[in-house]
C-alpha cells in the first residue's frame, strides 16, 4: 500500500497573511497618527498617503475610520499589491472602496494629489542604500505634502541592532522568526530574513528578505531637515514597568534610553 504523504503546515503558508499577522499592527499605527495629528494641527486630515504600502493594509485602516478620509497605496512590487486588492481592498464596502487609489509606481517617481499624511512604515525606506537616494525620497515626500502636512516614519536600532542574531516570537498558531544575517559595519548594509516555523516543525525560510541600511536617527534626522521639512521629533516607546518591554505608548523626547533594541516613530513637519 503506497502511503500518502501528509502536506506539511508550510506548503500552505500564506507568507502576507503571516506579515500581517506578525508584524504589522495598522490599528495602533493609525491611532498614533490620528492622535498625533489632532495634536499638531487644528483641522481633520483627509488624504493620507502610505508609501510602500505592500498589501494596503493601513490604508484601509484609514478609510474604515471616517467617512471623509480618502487613502493613496504606491509600492513596485505586482504581487504583494494584487494580495493586498483581493484580500484586503475587496473586503471594504463599496464606499470605503471607492475612497482608496492604487498605484504600482516607484515612490521616487509617483505623482499624487498633495497629501495631509505620508507615511512609510515597517523600516521601508532603509532600502535606500546611500544617502543621496534617501535625500531624494525624502525631497518627493516633502514636495507631495500640502503645505501644513506631515510626514510619519518609524525607526529601530540599539546596540543589538547591528548584530548577527535570530530572534523568536511566538504568535497565533506560528512562530515569527527575525534573523539579522550580516551586518557591514562600513557601510551598514545588513541583510535580514523573516522565517515561519508552524507546530509540526515545517518552516517556511526566508519568506521575506531585506537588503538595506541601517540608518541612525541622526542621520535620519539630518536629512529631512536638508529636505525641507521645518521640523522633527521622534516619538519614543515607553517601557512596561513589569515586563520591561515597549509599552506601545509613543511620546515626543529628545533623549532616549541606550536599550538593545528599541522601535520609535519619527513625525516631520513640513
Amino acid at each position: 500500500m503506497v502511503r500518502l504523504r501528509r502536506q506539511k503546515i508550510a506548503d500552505q503558508a500564506d507568507r502576507y497573511y503571516l506579515y500581517q499577522e506578525s508584524v504589522q499592527d495598522s490599528e495602533a499605527e493609525i491611532d498614533f497618527i490620528e492622535e498625533t495629528w489632532h495634536k499638531l494641527r487644528h483641522r481633520p486630515a483627509k488624504l493620507l498617503r502610505e508609501d510602500f504600502c505592500g498589501t494596503l493594509n493601513t490604508a484601509c485602516e484609514w478609510v474604515r475610520r471616517d467617512t471623509r478620509h480618502y487613502a493613496i497605496g504606491i509600492d513596485w512590487d505586482c504581487d504583494v499589491l494584487e494580495w493586498g486588492r483581493l484580500n484586503n481592498l475587496e473586503q471594504l464596502d463599496d464606499d470605503q472602496f471607492s475612497r482608496i487609489i492604487l498605484l504600482q509606481e516607484n515612490v521616487l517617481e509617483a505623482q499624487t494629489e498633495s497629501a495631509d499624511i505620508v507615511l512609510a512604515m515597517n523600516f521601508s525606506y532603509f532600502l535606500f542604500l546611500e544617502r543621496g537616494d534617501l535625500l531624494e525620497y525624502f525631497c518627493a515626500v516633502h514636495d507631495a505634502l500640502v503645505d501644513d502636512g506631515v510626514f510619519f516614519l518609524d525607526a529601530y536600532g540599539g546596540y543589538d541592532a547591528p548584530k548577527e542574531l535570530i530572534e523568536e516570537r511566538e504568535c497565533d498558531g506560528f512562530t515569527y522568526i527575525w534573523d539579522q544575517a550580516s551586518f557591514n559595519p562600513i557601510d551598514s548594509r545588513m541583510t535580514c530574513h523573516i522565517h515561519f516555523e508552524f507546530s509540526d516543525k515545517s518552516r517556511l525560510d526566508k519568506a521575506f528578505s531585506y537588503d538595506w541600511r541601517l540608518w541612525t536617527l541622526p542621520e535620519i534626522r539630518e536629512l529631512l531637515s536638508e529636505a525641507g521639512f521645518a521640523h522633527s521629533t521622534v516619538y519614543w516607546e515607553g517601557t512596561d514597568e513589569e515586563s520591561n518591554e515597549g509599552n506601545g505608548v509613543f511620546a515626543p523626547t529628545e533623549s532616549g534610553d541606550a536599550d538593545p533594541g528599541w522601535i520609535c516613530y519619527i513625525v516631520a513637519e513640513r
